[in-house]
């Protein structure tokens, strides 16, 4: 745990995917990135490396991480999700806004959701992790198809458990609304994405409308103005673009990774009722094999007795040792839930206010547009 905490607090690493490129032609063409880390952290064996890597790898670290992991309790970062159009019009060589914009969003996508692997100083500590970003070819085994397993399917477990912990209950009816809430924002702010980016549409036709009259118009002044007024509306459809993309990076991206990171938060709670369920288990098991001696005992079988009596010994040494897998997973998991509160609450901070400036900024930016333009109109005569 002492190691953990310094990890965390002297963290001394930096991890960056840059330069996506395509390789191959047609359907068999994927996308490569550049995986750029600096460290000086003594478990890597230099302080910068540089690898390339494609989607399917960070998958097949995800699978890899998540088999060894959330047996333990661990919250394991969930990568971005497949889209199978996206890379379609990637491969066949559509080189338009909506390919670039989707191979950005992808490229910014892999690089959270590293650094958020790296960031977990237990994830980080396991070998496969330091494979992915140091080691330039990688072990084949793993790391070429991730089957795709819905996280949701876990939380959609039948065990009944008497919960004697009321934290746990709390946090996962949290969880549970949180999740719902999440959704919710997430349609809305890509709705207000589309009804942008529709209104930078809209604005540039209006723009080259407005240029129009005026190259028509008699009346000089008045025609300088209107075609100052085009200007100002074609810069205020830049304005428009930028504000929705920014909707889309700063805001709808965020919650896409929240949503599926609560899915990850999810399968934690599962993963330590799937725990106290096999303790469970084992303590009816034990049960049985007690009434099993007293009936041989009752019956005077000592043939059978002996062996009754060393499966009881078996039993009794496996329900001590579910019962502290339980308590271990328990804790775990609760230090987990602590930590990715802590990390939501940085991550939304960060973004809400790089959010807000953008806004700030564009608002600035209109009002210079239109205090420019206020003397043109007032010169009309």
């Amino acid at each position: 745990m002492q190691l953990d905490e310094e990890i965390e607090d002297k963290f001394e690493l930096n991890i960056s995917i840059t330069n996506p490129e395509k390789v191959g032609d047609g359907m068999n063409a994927y996308m490569a990135y550049k995986v750029s880390t600096q460290t000086t952290l003594p478990m890597f064996r230099s302080k910068t490396f540089t690898v390339r890597r494609r989607f399917s790898d960070f998958l097949g670290l995800y699978e890899k991480l998540s088999d060894k992991h959330t047996l333990n309790g661990y919250i394991v970062p969930p990568p971005p999700e497949k889209s199978i159009m996206g890379m379609t019009k990637v491969k066949v060589g559509k080189e338009d806004n909506s390919s670039a914009e989707f191979v950005e969003r992808r490229r910014a996508a892999l690089e959270r959701y590293l650094q958020r692997v790296v960031f977990h100083p237990s994830l980080l500590q396991d070998p496969d992790v330091r494979e992915c970003v140091c080691v330039c070819a990688l072990s084949g085994a793993g790391f070429l198809k991730m089957i795709n397993r819905a996280t949701d399917s876990l939380s959609k477990m039948t065990i009944k458990m008497n919960e004697s912990d009321v934290w746990f209950e709390e946090k996962l009816q949290e969880v549970e609304a949180e999740d719902q809430q999440l959704r919710k924002l997430h349609i809305m702010v890509d709705s207000l994405v589309g009804h942008r980016k529709e209104l930078s549409v809209n604005t540039g036709g209006f723009a080259k409308s407005v240029a129009m009259l005026g190259s028509s118009e008699d009346n000089t002044a008045l025609s300088r103005a209107l075609s100052q007024l085009a200007e100002v509306e074609d810069k205020m459809e830049q304005l428009h673009q930028e504000q929705a993309a920014s909707d889309s990076f700063c805001f709808a991206e965020l919650l896409a990774d929240y949503i599926r990171l609560l899915g990850s938060v999810r399968a934690s709670f599962d993963q330590r009722m799937k725990t106290w369920q096999r303790w469970q288990d084992a303590q009816n098991m034990l049960q049985k094999k007690r009434e099993t001696e007293a009936k041989l005992l009752w019956a005077n079988k000592p043939d059978k007795l002996q062996q009754a009596k060393d499966d009881i010994t078996e039993w009794e040494a496996k329900v001590t040792q579910y019962e502290r897998d339980f308590d271990r997973v328990s804790a775990t998991v609760r230090k987990e839930v602590l930590r990715f509160e802590k990390e939501k609450a940085r991550d939304f901070k960060k973004q809400i206010i790089k959010y807000l400036e953008s806004l700030l900024q564009s608002q600035q930016q209109l009002i210079k547009y239109w205090e420019a333009f206020l003397p043109e109109a007032k010169a009309i005569a």
